[in-house]
């Protein structure tokens, strides 16, 4: 099913600027407040003792719950269509906490090929330590999911459009695989964005999101989330959350939910942006290839229409040389695009696969003329002038 413009069960508008504030308790202040407090005091034993059997709902310890945070959390949860979430101090705290909720020893997981890297390390390095198997698959079938399905496998990891090179899965026919084979789904939706694509509407179990990017959208604070049923969230809590304790400040909260507020209206005016961007450098001689879902002549295009709303701010490029040391003039003749590891703020950036080639003989798995490129809110025309320039390095 294609996931509908509108959250369906409340308006946008109400959630981001309503939902969760109840301003009566806070002098109908406009802004909610920071509750920058670590323990909440009890009137009486008896009161005590409700605090500490409900804990989840009440606010008794602030690594457990704080006022703050449950806001965002109300809000995020509603924007992807999610009974609860729980909000976490960065985006691998959340996806690490979501996949450990779902796997025990002896367990198995097939997870999409070239995922965020810390998911990748995650993956690759710190689950089999458990006892934990993975495979990892290409994405963009459905099928290599089913066949790489063991007797053991619990969990199917995706992560669409996943890093770098943005291919994307079939989330409905992966879930669908993982119901035939009673397995869980988990997704890293950070790509998108909870107002670009849903897929607890396609049927995912979690969906996590690094809050860092878009939805803080200011490049000042970092910060997880994973939404799902409140079943499955509030068993997350109680092991995981609690006993792992990468919790969210109060203050980080207040700043992901001020980014919120604005979060429709930003990535409209970077998806306009991203586009012209785009087309400038599909048509420019010395770039080989862009890498960009929402492109008519990707392979994946259909399904990119079908999962996703609109385009983002995210799509790499492979610039036509085989000489690093003209990769790295054009990412240094950039003057208007800063060189860093994360996106989704104002500002536009690129990260350079060959920042990653060293020396010593490290290779990594992509290739060195790769860049990705993030589009942030300057204008478009300054940024396609700024890279037009730069190419004249290549």
């Amino acid at each position: 099913m294609k996931a509908g413009t509108e959250v369906e069960t409340m308006e946008l508008s109400y959630i981001l600027n309503e939902l969760g504030e109840d301003r009566e308790l806070y002098f109908n202040a406009v802004a909610p407040p920071i509750l920058q407090t670590s323990n909440f005091a009890a009137r009486s034993v008896a009161d005590l003792r409700h605090m500490l059997q409900h804990e989840p709902e009440a606010h008794l310890y602030t690594r457990g719950n704080n006022p703050t945070v449950t806001i965002l959390e109300k809000k995020i949860a509603a924007l992807e269509g999610a009974e609860h979430a729980i909000a976490f101090g960065s985006g691998i705290a959340a996806v690490s906490a979501a996949v450990l909720s779902q796997v025990n020893t002896g367990d198995h997981v097939v997870c999409v090929k070239k995922p965020y890297t810390w998911t990748n390390t995650l993956m690759k390095r710190f689950l089999p330590r458990f006892g934990v198997e993975v495979t990892m698959v290409d994405g963009t079938d459905p099928e290599n999911y089913r066949n790489a399905i063991k007797l053991n496998t619990r969990l199917l990891y995706l992560e669409s459009p996943n890093s770098y090179t943005f291919e994307l899965q079939d989330i409905a026919a992966v879930v669908a695989i993982a119901k035939e084979h009673n397995c869980k789904t988990i997704i890293d939706n950070s790509f998108a964005s909870p107002v670009n694509q849903n897929p607890i509407a396609f049927g995912v179990d979690l969906v996590v999101h690094s809050c860092t990017k878009y939805i803080g959208g200011h490049s000042d604070t970092m910060g997880g989330i994973v939404c799902g049923s409140r079943e499955t969230i509030n068993r997350i809590f109680e092991r995981e959350y609690m006993t792992l304790g990468a919790i969210l400040s109060p203050h980080d909260a207040w700043l992901l939910i001020r980014g919120l507020r604005t979060l429709p209206v930003r990535m409209e005016r970077i998806a306009a942006s991203t586009s012209k961007v785009v087309d400038f450098l599909v048509k420019h001689p010395k770039v080989e290839k862009v890498h960009f879902p929402l492109l008519s002549s990707h392979p994946q295009y259909n399904l990119a229409q079908k999962q996703l709303r609109n385009n983002t701010g995210q799509f790499s490029v492979l610039l036509k040389t085989e000489n690093i040391k003209k990769v790295e003039a054009f990412c240094d003749r950039l003057q208007h695009f800063l060189m860093a590891a994360s996106w989704g703020g104002h500002e536009s950036l690129i990260y350079p696969i060959a920042a990653s080639y060293t020396d010593h003989g490290l290779k990594p798995t992509l290739p060195f003329n790769l860049v990705r490129f993030y589009i942030g809110l300057e204008d478009p025309e300054y940024l396609i002038r700024d890279i037009e320039q730069a190419l004249e390095e290549i």
